[in-house]
């Protein structure tokens, strides 16, 4: 294996350090799709990180990729290794896997808001036929486990009186609004993985991952946080293009990560968890402010200018998990949003 940021090396010795019992993965095998990608590609790496540190009996990764190019270039530093095969192809075709599969991961999803305007059927098919020909996979491997990456865009629009949110307090969402392409899909996929569940016996559980932020995170796919941080990490002024008001609540790769496989491996079958950190809820101008002060030495400005009308925006003023269910299971997040955000620029400046 070769040299890792430190960053990222730093966050993986705190993740298997939690209180999982991660020898439930020891031996087996995993397939995780969209394993490139800026959340499911941590996963991947911690189970190689646990191979190199803490099982005797390695654990194979079958990481289910569209881009080749793309997966090489996110992991470089493991090409080497026997544990971690790439399967090339795009999850919406039918999947066949010879091998046995003890656990399947489903994280194959264009979740930027950049795509859902233009490409909106691109958005929507991994999250339904991608998650139909897994959810076959799974009935027809007889695996232990399926977790689903849903998202807290779910939710739709809240009233306030129900933030924070709770698993079961879905608001409204116009299907005939081309925005809804993602969210409602992903209801849709949550809908298909309990009647998979029901009717075939497949042990599902789904995450609804809120706002993550980390190192390795894609820095033009749009979002907001995505363009503050590259912003910094170029040494420009952070552009801010609304006023800033929409409240959001970020959470740190790590803490996330070490949610992701606290539900895997100790949620309940058939359960949904929201993902985020409520104790770092902060509006967009806030964060940009916050950003700028954490980096004096840059010298740099908050600038407002109008958005692109290429991107697609959410009426959700304000997206604020309730996280009492996953609390439960025994997860706490560790980083506050200041040191997330330094880790974050940090690890993107010392590549």
């Amino acid at each position: 294996m070769g040299k890792i940021n430190p960053i990222i090396k730093s966050d993986l010795d705190y993740i298997i350090s939690t209180d999982i019992n991660w020898g439930k993965l020891e031996g087996k095998t995993i397939l995780i799709s969209g394993a490139n990608g800026f959340l499911p590609a941590y996963l991947v790496e911690t189970v190689l990180y646990l191979n190199d540190n803490v099982f005797k009996i390695k654990t194979q990764i079958l990481a289910l990729v569209r881009n080749k190019q793309k997966a090489l270039a996110r992991f470089v530093h493991y090409m080497d290794r026997t544990d971690l095969q790439f399967i090339i192809q795009d999850v919406c075709k039918p999947i066949v896997i010879e091998s046995n599969l003890d656990y399947i991961v489903h994280a194959a999803s264009l979740a930027s808001p950049k795509y859902y305007k233009d490409f909106p059927v691109d958005v929507l098919l991994p999250n339904v036929v991608g998650t139909y020909n897994l959810l076959e996979l799974a009935r027809s491997k007889k695996i232990t486990g399926f977790l689903l990456f849903s998202s807290g865009e779910i939710y739709g629009e809240i009233d306030e009186q129900f933030m924070p949110v709770k698993e079961q307090d879905c608001g409204y969402l116009d299907s005939m609004q081309v925005r809804s392409c993602y969210a409602q899909s992903k209801r849709i996929a949550e809908t298909m993985c309990i009647s998979w569940g029901q009717q075939y016996g497949v042990s599902i559980k789904v995450v609804r991952p809120f706002h993550t932020y980390g190192p390795q995170m894609p820095l033009n796919d749009g979002r907001v946080f995505s363009d503050f941080v590259a912003n910094i990490v170029r040494g420009e002024d952070i552009v801010l293009k609304s006023d800033g008001l929409s409240k959001r609540a970020f959470c740190y790769l790590a803490d996330a990560t070490v949610a992701y496989f606290t539900v895997l491996l100790h949620g309940e079958v058939g359960a949904a968890y929201n993902v985020g950190n409520n104790n770092c809820e902060i509006s967009i101008l806030e964060l940009a402010n916050m950003l700028i002060k954490l980096f004096p030495e840059d010298n740099l400005k908050v600038v407002m200018e109008q958005r692109s009308d290429t991107y697609l925006v959410s009426k959700v003023y304000r997206s604020l998990p309730d996280t009492q269910k996953l609390e439960k299971l025994g997860w706490k997040p560790k980083y506050s949003l200041e040191d997330g955000f330094n880790n974050t620029v940090q690890s993107f400046k010392l590549k």
